[in-house]
C-alpha cells in the first residue's frame, strides 16, 4: 500500500561531517533540503528568517555537532551606524555606478570572478570552475535572484554581488571584485549599497550568510553595526 505524502512537507537531510574551513579542529555538518519548484520562494522566506541560506536549490544551515560557533547574520539597515570609516570606502568608491541587472550572465562577469576567485581562493574548488559552472551558480535558483552590477567612470565592470531577494530586503549569495583595487575596500562597499538600496526599497534587512566570531574569513562582518544573529530565541542583536 502506497502513502501518499503531504504536498507541504518539506524533507530535511543531514549532510556528512567534513573538517571545518573556518575553525580549526573543528568539525562541520549540514542541515539542508531542497527548494521545491512548487513553492521555492514561500519556503525560501520561512527559512531565511530561520537563518538558513541557498546554494543552487538547495537551503541549509550548519549543525555541527560539537560546536555552534556559525551564526546567521543580517543588518538592520534603517538603523545602519555610518562611521567615519564607512563614509571613507563610499567616498574611496565615489566614481562607480551601481546597475540592478536582473540574470543578465556575461562573459566580462565570468571573467571577472575568476579573476577574484583565483586570487582569493586560488586552492579551493571555486578556482576550477567554468563558465558553465558560474552560469549554474547565478541561474539554478529557483527563488527571485538578480546581480547588482558595479563600474567604474570607463564602463568597465569592477565589481560584481548575486542577492535574492526576499519581502524584508536582500540576502548576499556571492560577490567579486577586481582584485587591483583590494585596497579601496570593495566588499564591504558593495555591503553598503546593499544597505542603502534596502533602505530606499523602504526594506529592513540585509542578510550576510554566516558569521564565525573566531574566524579571521568573517571577521569583517562584525564591523557592520547594528548587527543581528540568529539563535534558538530567534534574531539577537550582537
Amino acid at each position: 500500500m502506497s502513502v501518499e505524502r503531504p504536498k507541504n512537507l518539506t524533507l530535511f537531510h543531514r549532510s556528512g561531517v567534513m573538517e571545518c574551513p573556518y575553525l580549526k579542529g573543528e568539525a562541520e555538518q549540514q542541515l539542508f533540503a531542497e527548494l521545491p519548484s512548487s513553492n521555492a520562494q514561500g519556503l525560501f522566506e520561512e527559512l531565511s528568517h530561520a537563518g538558513f541560506r541557498r546554494s543552487h536549490q538547495i537551503i541549509y544551515r550548519p549543525s555541527c555537532p560539537n560546536c555552534d560557533g556559525c551564526k546567521s547574520v543580517r543588518i538592520p539597515a534603517h538603523e545602519f551606524k555610518w562611521s567615519k570609516s564607512w563614509k571613507r570606502v563610499m567616498k574611496r568608491n565615489q566614481d562607480l555606478t551601481m546597475d540592478q541587472v536582473g540574470l543578465r550572465v556575461t562573459r566580462e562577469q565570468f571573467e571577472l570572478f575568476s579573476t577574484y576567485v583565483r586570487s582569493r581562493h586560488g586552492d579551493g574548488e571555486m578556482a576550477e570552475m567554468n563558465e558553465q559552472d558560474y552560469l549554474g551558480l547565478v541561474l539554478a535558483s529557483p527563488v527571485h535572484t538578480t546581480i547588482f552590477e558595479f563600474r567604474g567612470p570607463d564602463g568597465r565592470l569592477r565589481a560584481a554581488c548575486l542577492c535574492d531577494m526576499l519581502r524584508d530586503g536582500v540576502s548576499a549569495v556571492y560577490s567579486f571584485f577586481d582584485p587591483a583595487y583590494e585596497r579601496d575596500s570593495l566588499g564591504s562597499y558593495m555591503i553598503l549599497k546593499l544597505i542603502e538600496w534596502t533602505k530606499a526599497q523602504t526594506m529592513d534587512h540585509v542578510y550576510l550568510g554566516f558569521w564565525v566570531d573566531n574566524s579571521p574569513k568573517m571577521a569583517y562582518k562584525r564591523r557592520f553595526a547594528p548587527l543581528e544573529f540568529f539563535d534558538r530565541n530567534g534574531w539577537v542583536r550582537l
